[in-house]
């Protein structure tokens, strides 16, 4: 009998510890469950993860390129602001590469290679060549002017040929209506031969062939008993001089004719020992 009641309190026992153990494993089961993630919640958290990644990434570019480029930062103070040079540094960076993806800008051409122009402050040249240049990460078109009298080579943008008054030469017509100008009388004013002199400089470097007419009718000394000084004769030889090569180009003679020209109506023709302007 004792046996038998052993062996049921044995039995007994295992009952209970199977219970118990399928119990914890059912507790178990239901903490797992809970702490499941739904699928949507996952695809936020793996967004939020990759825009993390993201940023720390660009971060590390940033600073190997600041480390990289940039000097070794030294606060200063200016007007009891601190001021930090590596900060402008990365301001000139920027703007050297927003000027470099600027595009060419297209402009119209006004002259073309062999076309004689009129520059204000040299007289008459000859387009050369129309060629190509880049300047500070962006790319112009240049004029290339040849001046043959002072053996002078310019290069003008196309863009500013307008700004910088420069212009082709006098149609035949407009050159012998200013060759009029020639003939009429002399208009000198009573004033200082300072004043005059400027405004004489102008009228010559504003490269208008009016103007350089009038300049060269008011210095002309066609009657060997006037005296004319030195800085008045450099003037009046250098108007001169404007004047003609654009006659020359202009109405396509040789310098002899269209010096003969403008003597004739100047009444230089008749001076004996006239000097030579052109030596």
């Amino acid at each position: 009998m004792l046996k038998k009641k052993k062996s049921i309190k044995k039995k007994v026992k295992v009952v209970k510890t199977k219970k118990k153990i399928a119990s914890k494993k059912k507790t178990q089961k239901k903490k797992v469950i809970k702490k499941k993630i739904p699928i949507k919640s996952k695809v936020k958290i793996d967004k939020k993860a990759k825009a993390i990644k993201k940023k720390t990434e660009k971060k590390k570019a940033a600073k190997k390129f600041s480390e990289a480029k940039l000097p070794p930062q030294s606060d200063k103070k200016v007007n009891n602001r601190i001021i930090n040079p590596a900060h402008y540094q990365a301001k000139k960076v920027k703007k050297f590469l927003e000027i470099k993806t600027i595009k060419e800008k297209k402009v119209k051409k006004i002259f073309n290679t062999k076309d004689h122009v009129v520059y204000p402050t040299h007289g008459v040249g000859q387009v050369i060549d129309i060629e190509k240049r880049e300047v500070v990460g962006q790319k112009l078109e240049m004029y290339v002017i040849e001046f043959i009298r002072d053996k002078l080579i310019l290069r003008v943008p196309v863009e500013k040929a307008k700004s910088l008054n420069l212009r082709k030469v006098s149609k035949p017509s407009k050159i012998q209506t200013v060759l009029k100008i020639l003939s009429q009388k002399a208009k000198i004013k009573r004033t200082m031969w300072s004043r005059r002199a400027q405004e004489y400089d102008l009228k010559i470097n504003s490269g208008d062939i009016e103007q350089i007419a009038e300049v060269v009718r008011d210095l002309n000394r066609a009657n060997n008993q006037i005296e004319q000084s030195y800085s008045e004769r450099q003037l009046f030889e250098l108007s001169y001089d404007r004047f003609l090569r654009e006659v020359i180009a202009g109405l396509k003679i040789t310098e002899e004719n269209a010096i003969k020209k403008i003597d004739k109506i100047l009444g230089r023709d008749k001076l004996k020992n006239a000097p030579s302007l052109l030596n």
